[in-house]
C-alpha cells in the first residue's frame, strides 16, 4: 500500500471517529483535527518523500541487472617539430589530429546471485520505508487524539471553574446585600470573598492551561499558533471492552514496529546471501565499436598531407574468480550471519518489551474503567450533597464554612472524573496503537 493510500485509509478512519461537532468556522472535531494533521504534518510529508525515493530505487536497473551503454568522443592534437632532426623522413612542422568516437557496452552476466540479492534488498528497503511511514502516521493519529482530548478535558475543567466562579460571585453579592440590609455577619462575606478570589485565580490559571493545550494541538496539526480552535467533541463517550488475549495476538501480528524489525531480519538474511555471492566467479562482457579519423600535414607545406580512417570492433568475455583475498569474503559472510542473530535478538527484545507494555496497559485500562465508574457515582452523590447544602445554607441550618467543605468535595469529584475520563481514553488509544488497529477504531464501535 502506497503512503498516499495509507493516508486515505486513515482519513476514512477519521471520517467515522466519534461524534461530529458543529460547523462553525472556529470549531473543530477530532475527525477534522486528524484530517488536518495527515495533510499538513511535516514528518508525514518527509516520509512521503522518502517513500518516493525507495520506490524509484527499487528497480532491476538499480540492482545492476542490465548492461550499461556509453558513448565517448576523443579529440587528439599534436604538433611535432622536425626542423632540426636530420634523420627524419618528414622534416618541418608536422601537425597530427585525430577524432575517435566510441560506443561501449558493459554487462555483468553473472555475479554469484549478487544482482538478485541486490534487487531483493531494494524491495525490502521499500517495504521498510512504507513501514516507517505507517509508524509515523499511526503516531501522528495517536498524538492528535490524545492532544485533542487533552484540550477537551481542559475545556471542560474551564467550564466547571467558570460555573463555580459565577456561583461564588453571586454569593458575594448576596452577602453584601444581606450585610447592608440585614446586618449579617461579615465573617461569611469575607469567607465568600476569599472563595471568589480563589476561584478567580484558578479560573485564570485554567484559561492559560486550556490555551496551551490548544497550542499543542495546533502544533501537531501544523497550524499557526494564534489560530486557536474550539474542540466540540465530548470526553465522556462509551468505549468497548478489550479482549486481552486478542489484543496480544494482534500486537504480534499487526504492530508496525515489530513488522519493521522483521524487515531488518530479512535484510540481514539478504545481506548474508549477497556476501556469499563474492565466493563465486563472475562473468562479464565488454563490447564496443570505435571508429577513428586522423589527419597529418606539414604546417608550412600544403603539399604534404595525409588522412586515415579506421574501424575497430571488440567483444570480450571475462571470467574472474577470486582464489584468495586473505579470507575477506569468508569473514564478511560470518559477520553477516552474526548481524542476522543481532537482528533476531532485537526483534525478541522489542516483542518482549511491547508485550510487557501491553500487559500493563490492559490492567491499567481495566482500572481506568473502574475509576470512571466510581468517580461518576461520586459526582452524583457529591452533587446531591452540594444541592442539599445550598438549601440548608438558605435555611440557616449550616454556615458558609460547612457549605464550602461540601462545595470543595463536589469540585474535586468533578475534576477527578475528568482526569479519569482522559486517562481512560489515553490508555485505550495506546492499546489500539500497539495492536496496529488505531486506523480501524470505531468502524467496530460507533455503529
Amino acid at each position: 500500500m502506497k503512503l498516499k493510500a495509507q493516508i486515505k485509509f486513515y482519513l476514512v478512519f477519521a471520517a467515522v471517529l466519534i461524534a461530529v461537532g458543529g460547523n462553525a468556522q472556529n470549531e473543530i472535531t477530532v475527525r477534522e483535527a486528524i484530517e488536518l494533521a495527515l495533510e499538513r504534518n511535516f514528518q508525514i510529508r518527509i516520509a512521503d518523500k522518502n517513500n518516493e525515493i525507495a520506490e524509484k530505487n527499487n528497480t532491476w536497473s538499480e540492482a545492476g541487472a542490465f548492461p550499461t551503454l556509453s558513448v565517448s568522443l576523443t579529440s587528439a592534437n599534436g604538433l611535432q617539430d622536425n626542423t632540426k632532426n636530420p634523420f627524419t623522413f618528414t622534416p618541418g612542422m608536422i601537425l597530427s589530429q585525430s577524432l575517435q568516437p566510441a560506443l561501449s557496452l558493459d554487462w555483468n552476466i553473472f555475479s554469484g546471485m549478487g544482482v538478485i540479492m541486490s534487487k531483493r534488498r531494494l524491495e525490502q528497503l521499500e517495504e521498510q520505508s512504507k513501514g516507517n511511514a505507517t509508524v509515523i502516521i499511526e503516531t501522528t493519529v495517536s498524538d492528535i487524539i490524545k492532544g485533542y482530548y487533552s484540550a477537551v478535558m481542559h475545556k471542560e475543567r474551564l467550564e466547571l471553574l467558570r460555573e463555580l466562579t459565577a456561583f461564588s460571585r453571586e454569593q458575594v453579592k448576596y452577602y453584601e446585600l444581606k450585610e447592608e440590609y440585614a446586618g449579617a455577619s461579615s465573617l461569611e462575606l469575607m469567607q465568600f470573598k476569599n472563595q471568589y478570589l480563589s476561584d478567580s485565580t484558578n479560573l485564570l490559571m485554567q484559561e492559560i492551561s486550556y490555551r496551551n493545550a490548544l497550542r499543542n494541538l495546533n502544533l501537531l496539526m501544523n497550524l499557526p499558533l494564534d489560530s486557536l480552535l474550539n474542540p466540540t467533541d465530548q470526553l465522556d463517550f462509551i468505549l468497548p471492552e478489550i479482549n486481552g488475549i486478542e489484543a496480544k495476538r494482534q500486537l504480534v501480528e499487526n504492530n508496525n514496529n515489530l513488522k519493521n524489525q522483521m524487515i531488518n531480519i530479512r535484510l540481514s538474511e539478504i545481506q548474508t546471501k549477497y556476501q556469499r555471492s563474492f565466493l563465486f566467479p563472475t562473468l562479464t562482457f565488454q563490447g564496443g565499436i570505435q571508429p577513428g579519423f586522423s589527419w597529418i600535414r606539414e604546417v608550412k607545406n600544403d603539399l604534404f598531407e595525409a588522412e586515415t580512417q579506421t574501424l575497430m570492433y571488440s567483444a570480450n568475455l571475462t571470467l574472474r574468480y577470486n582464489v584468495f583475498n586473505n579470507w575477506k569474503s569468508k569473514r564478511a559472510v560470518e559477520v553477516s550471519k552474526i548481524q542476522e542473530e543481532i537482528s533476531q535478538l532485537n526483534y525478541d527484545e522489542m516483542k518482549n518489551s511491547l508485550m510487557n507494555s501491553m500487559e500493563g496497559l490492559l490492567e491499567m485500562f481495566e482500572a481506568r474503567n473502574r475509576l470512571v465508574a466510581v468517580s461518576s457515582q461520586n459526582i452524583e452523590y457529591a452533587g446531591r450533597v452540594w444541592e442539599i447544602g445550598q438549601e440548608r445554607l438558605r435555611l440557616g441550618t449550616i454556615n458558609s464554612i460547612e457549605l464550602q467543605t461540601l462545595r470543595n468535595s463536589y469540585i474535586n469529584a468533578r475534576l477527578t472524573h475528568l482526569d479519569n475520563l482522559y486517562n481512560r481514553v489515553e490508555v485505550f488509544f495506546e492499546i489500539f496503537r500497539l495492536t496496529g488497529n488505531i486506523g480501524l477504531y470505531h468502524s467496530q464501535v460507533v455503529e
